[in-house]
């Protein structure tokens, strides 16, 4: 029986050693090489707008809760 490798290609990769380890300098670098900017900043927004965003959340639970407990309501006492 012949029990060669059925991928040729993996014979072919450069910096493997026969065992498939790795020689030095073949690694890639231990971290990013980016040096520009992402295109975002990284602060966030003002701080205000999260004070805007909750008074408009809490403002729209509490509408729900109040038209729950009205047709509730409605309902109990006819």
């Amino acid at each position: 029986m012949n029990s060669q490798n059925p991928d040729p290609e993996e014979q072919k990769i450069t910096g493997l050693e026969p065992g498939g380890g790795v020689p030095p300098g073949e690694t890639p670098p231990g971290e990013a090489s980016t040096s520009m900017t992402q295109g975002h900043d990284e602060g966030g927004g003002k701080r205000w707008v999260q004070w805007v965003w909750l008074v408009i959340i809490l403002g729209g639970a509490l509408v729900i809760a109040l038209l729950f407990l009205t047709y509730a309501g409605i309902l109990a006492f006819g």
